[in-house]
């Protein structure tokens, strides 16, 4: 089947649900049991709320499905889905190797708390995966990529990060929320754990928070589901059944939010005011081959570079967009523009582009409005 038929009839057929398209909202702590016997019996029957239910069970077929997983587990965050296999993997006196563009929060974490536990972290520049087994330290457990960045959208070259990790014996991660598991399948291509914000694309609507941990391989399933259960960690089925709503219409509106943003990418390119345009399926992208061998299409998230100007005159542009919300994340439904080199940190490369970042998500409006919207705010410049 294909992704848009799976979305659409996996997940269900619950006998919970009494017939029902959807499948049921069960909000639980406790699970009665009917003899004593069975309390502390192991087998597939839940014993606590913190397990999940129904609605977690049909989230977790789909993206087990899209991922091409072994196990999903949901996570209450984005950030919390990144955060918590390293936790998993890593115990005092071992080291991970971070991509340089990785999401600043997972690079907070690392740095700041990853380290009290006596966990040293490093960085790889992205474009330079060929180099990356000179890197590589004998307490190496985890390397950790996002491929493309969200800020800068630069691309990691997946199978030369895998190609090491195997035979080092490394764990290897991927922050997939571009790629959303329908561009990129990374578990195919050897990499052990698939990580999503579901908040984005998955939801759609900018009204959840939601995280999934994809694992490849009953091993590095039997690792996150251990501490799963130890952390606590627990999704609620109403954010749950959210999201599992949310995706059944995610293909088509990637259709479209793929299709527009780059009609715009290529109309901004053409703009005097804008340096470049950091859109990878456009050829002028540093990176554009690298994604055409790895990923079916692009999402409706890309960035550009502005020719060097004041920062009061960029602040102008942004104020001045009507349509273009002002705000972060992205996937929903309204596009978003923000101002990217607040957050901007390089530790094992450098930015090389002068010029201020804006990043834009593409939502569902028309795409005459928003090209009209950007043309008021870079007047501004």
């Amino acid at each position: 089947m294909s992704d848009h038929t799976k979305i659409t009839h996996l997940g269900r057929g619950d006998p919970s649900a009494e017939g029902a398209i959807n499948p049921p909202i069960q909000r639980a702590s406790t699970i009665l049991f009917d003899r004593a016997e069975d309390l502390y019996a192991t087998g597939p029957k839940r014993h606590y709320g913190t397990q999940g239910m129904t609605v977690h069970d049909s989230l977790c077929a789909v993206f087990c499905e899209l991922e091409q997983a072994n196990s999903v587990i949901l996570a209450n965050s984005g950030l919390t889905a990144c955060t918590l296999p390293l936790l998993a993997i890593c115990a005092a006196g071992d080291h991970v190797l971070l991509s340089d563009n990785i999401y600043g929060p997972t690079r907070r974490f690392c740095e700041g708390h990853l380290s009290r536990f006596g966990v040293e972290t490093s960085y790889f520049d992205p474009g330079a995966a060929d180099d990356i087994e000179t890197l590589v330290k004998d307490n190496t457990k985890a390397i950790f990529m996002e491929s493309p960045g969200s800020l800068t959208m630069e691309f990691t070259d997946i199978t030369a990060v895998v190609e090491v990790a195997k035979r080092r014996k490394i764990w290897t991660l991927i922050d997939n929320t571009w790629g959303a598991a329908w561009f990129l399948k990374p578990l195919t291509m050897g990499v052990d754990f698939s990580i999503q914000a579901a908040t984005k694309y998955p939801c759609g609507h900018s009204d959840v928070l939601l995280g999934t941990i994809a694992a490849g391989s009953k091993e590095g399933s039997k690792l996150l589901a251990s501490y799963n259960r130890a952390s606590g960690n627990f999704t609620a089925p109403d954010d749950a059944w959210l999201v599992l709503r949310g995706l059944r219409t995610m293909g088509t509106r990637l259709e479209r939010q793929e299709r527009v943003a780059l009609n715009i990418a290529k109309w901004l390119s053409k703009r005097s005011e804008v340096a470049l345009v950091l859109h990878p399926a456009l050829p002028e992208h540093p990176d554009h081959e690298l994604w055409k061998r790895d990923f079916s299409g692009s999402s409706g998230l890309f960035s550009l570079v502005l020719h060097p100007v004041e920062e009061p005159k960029v602040l102008a542009f942004l104020n001045a967009l009507k349509i273009f919300g002002l705000g972060f994340s992205w996937g929903g439904y309204e596009s978003l523009a923000v101002h990217c080199d607040p957050q901007l940190v390089r530790t094992a490369g450098s930015w090389h582009h002068t010029g201020p970042l804006i990043r834009l998500s593409i939502g569902l409006e028309d795409e005459t409005d928003l090209i009209d919207d950007l043309t008021r705010g870079l007047a501004q410049l």
